[in-house]
């Protein structure tokens, strides 16, 4: 059974940084499509940045570009996200998914099969 769990949320104020850790297990796959996503209240879940484990280029909304930094340690199944300058917009509950390569074509969340429990991230003003 395939599990992400993520940790790693927290509060801080705007201009701090966060990092988010998700780890992956039970995947049948040697490679994936994994990335973030995030979601406000009232509002539809945004996808924030993914990678293919397999190779190849990492996608960043163009909200977060410049700020936010994806890694990938494979030997672990454990996908980052290095939060800096974060924002009050940037405040939500993160959720870590992995999909299918067609995943990380389409970007959507529609196409990511597996979730992680969400970590809320708070960036006060």
């Amino acid at each position: 059974q395939v599990q992400l769990v993520e940790s790693g949320g927290g509060s801080v104020q705007a201009g701090g940084s966060l990092r988010l850790s998700c780890a992956a297990s039970g995947y049948t796959y040697n490679s994936y499509c994994m990335g973030w996503f995030r979601q406000a209240p009232g509002t539809e879940r945004e996808g924030v940045a993914d990678v293919y484990t397999g190779g190849g280029s990492t996608y960043y909304a163009d909200s977060v570009k410049g700020r936010f930094t994806l890694s990938l340690d494979n030997a672990k199944n454990t996908l980052f996200l290095q939060m800096n300058s974060l924002k009050p917009e940037d405040t939500g509950i993160y959720y870590c998914a992995a999909g299918n390569t067609y995943a990380c074509y389409s970007h959507s969340w529609r196409n990511f099969g597996v979730w992680g429990q969400g970590t809320q991230v708070t960036v006060s003003s």
